[in-house]
C-alpha cells in the first residue's frame, strides 16, 4: 500500500527534514550520543573550511584584538563539559496550525562532550574595555533569510558569554568536530537552547550596544502575531522523553510489548536546573506514579528514570512529565506561537500490549 504525505506538509519542510536529522529515540540509552545519532539543524550550507589557513578574530571593544589559529586555541587550558542540547523547534510538528519550519516532532535533542577553552579566558585575554555588554558570536555560514544575505550570527549578555561553563569547542566526544556539527570551531552555551551555541565560528565581537541582526532581534522570539516584539527565548524548558519499549510497527513506529514486568525507561533535562521529578502514566485511567530518578551526575546533562510498569493486555497511551528544581514543570499541552518554540508538551507513546504465551504459540 502506498504511503500518503500530509498534503500540509510542503515540499520545503520535507527538503529541510532530508537534510536535518533528530536522534532516534532509542538512542535515549546512551549516556553520550554517538556524534552520528546526535540531532542536527543546519541553516543555510556547510562551509567547506581549511583548518590551516582558518583564524579566530576577536574584534570589538577590546584592548588587544586576537587573530588565533587552533593551535593557539588548543594550547590554552582545555576544558570538557558534558551538554545536553536541544533545538528550540523541538515539537514544532505537533502544534495546530503547525508554523512553518523544520518539522520536528520529539527527537531534536542529544547530549555531547564538548571540548575546548573557556570564553572567559579568551575575552579577559582580549582585555575587555568599559561599557562592553555584549558578545557577538558570527558563524561562515550564509544565507539568505528576512530579505538579505546574512551570516549566521548570535549574541550573548556580557553575564551570559562570562559563564565558566561556556565553552569555544573543537572536540565532540573526544574527536574533532564533524563539518555538519561546526568544525573547525563553534560555541556551546550549556543550558540553552542550540540556536546559541553558533558553528563554524570565525568573528568574535564585544558590543557596547545590543546586536539586532536578524537571527536576534526577529527569530527565535516567542510571539502570537507577526508585529509583536516577542520574547526572546533563552534557556531549555524541562522536558522528559521515554525509550520507547518493545518494539516497533512499521510504518507507524507504534509499540507492542509482552504482557508482564516491562521497565519503562528514559532521560529528562532542563537548562535551568536538575530534575527533581519524572511522573508516568500508562493511560488507564489512573493517576501520575513517580518514576525513579537518577541523581545528576553533569549539571547540564540528561539524567536517566526508569518505572516498573506490570502491563495488562490492552491497548496503552504512555506518558512523562518532568520537573526541574526550580519548580518547573512540563505542561499536559503545548502552547501555540508564531515560530513554535518551546514546545515542550509531555511525550505520548501508543503501545499495545500482547498476551506472551499467545506470542510464543506463533
Amino acid at each position: 500500500m502506498p504511503i500518503s504525505v500530509d498534503p500540509g506538509i510542503s515540499k520545503m519542510e520535507l527538503a529541510l527534514a532530508a537534510r536535518n536529522h533528530g536522534m532516534p529515540l532509542e538512542a535515549l540509552t546512551y549516556d553520550v550520543t554517538p556524534a552520528g545519532l546526535h540531532y542536527l539543524l543546519i541553516h543555510y550550507d556547510i562551509p567547506q573550511v581549511a583548518v590551516g589557513s582558518w583564524t579566530l578574530t576577536v574584534d570589538g571593544a577590546i584592548s588587544r584584538p586576537l587573530a588565533l589559529t587552533m593551535e593557539d586555541i588548543k594550547s590554552l587550558p582545555q576544558v570538557t563539559e558534558r551538554v545536553t542540547m536541544e533545538c528550540a523547534g523541538n515539537g514544532r510538528a505537533r502544534l495546530d496550525p503547525r508554523p512553518i519550519g523544520q518539522p520536528w516532532l520529539d527527537e531534536a535533542v542529544g547530549t555531547a562532550e564538548w571540548t575546548g577553552v573557556r570564553l572567559v579566558e579568551v575575552l579577559m585575554a582580549a582585555g575587555l574595555e568599559d561599557g562592553a555588554i555584549e558578545v557577538l558570536f558570527s558563524g561562515m555560514d550564509r544565507g539568505v533569510e528576512g530579505g538579505y544575505e546574512q551570516p549566521y550570527e548570535r549574541s550573548l549578555a556580557m553575564g551570559d558569554a562570562s559563564r565558566p561553563e561556556v565553552i569555544l569547542a573543537h572536540s565532540m566526544n573526544g574527536q574533532p568536530l564533524l563539518p555538519q556539527h561546526g568544525f573547525p570551531l563553534r560555541l556551546i552555551v550549556p543550558g540553552w537552547y542550540g540556536m546559541t551555541s553558533v558553528k563554524w565560528l570565525h568573528r568574535i565581537t564585544v558590543l557596547t550596544e545590543a546586536f539586532q541582526g536578524y537571527q536576534q532581534s526577529h527569530s527565535y522570539r516567542i510571539r502570537t502575531q507577526e508585529e509583536e516584539p516577542g520574547e526572546p527565548v533563552s534557556r531549555i524548558l524541562p522536558r522528559s522523553l521515554m525509550i520507547p519499549p518493545g518494539v516497533p510497527g512499521y510504518p507507524d513506529r507504534e509499540r507492542f510489548v509482552s504482557a508482564g514486568e516491562v521497565t519503562i525507561r528514559g532521560r529528562a533535562w532542563s537548562g535551568f536546573g536538575p530534575i527533581n521529578r519524572v511522573e508516568v502514566s500508562v493511560g488507564d485511567g489512573g493517576s501520575w506514579i513517580d518514576a525513579n530518578v537518577e541523581p545528576a551526575t553533569h549539571h547540564y546533562a540528561w539524567q536517566s528514570w526508569h518505572h516498573i510498569w506490570n502491563a495488562a493486555v490492552g491497548s496503552y497511551v504512555l506518558s512523562s512529565r518532568a520537573t526541574d528544581a526550580t519548580g518547573l514543570v512540563q505542561p499536559l499541552d503545548p502552547v501555540w506561537n508564531l515560530g513554535g518554540y518551546l514546545v515542550n508538551a509531555t511525550q505520548s507513546v501508543t503501545v499495545t500490549v500482547t498476551d506472551r504465551s499467545a506470542a510464543s504459540a506463533r
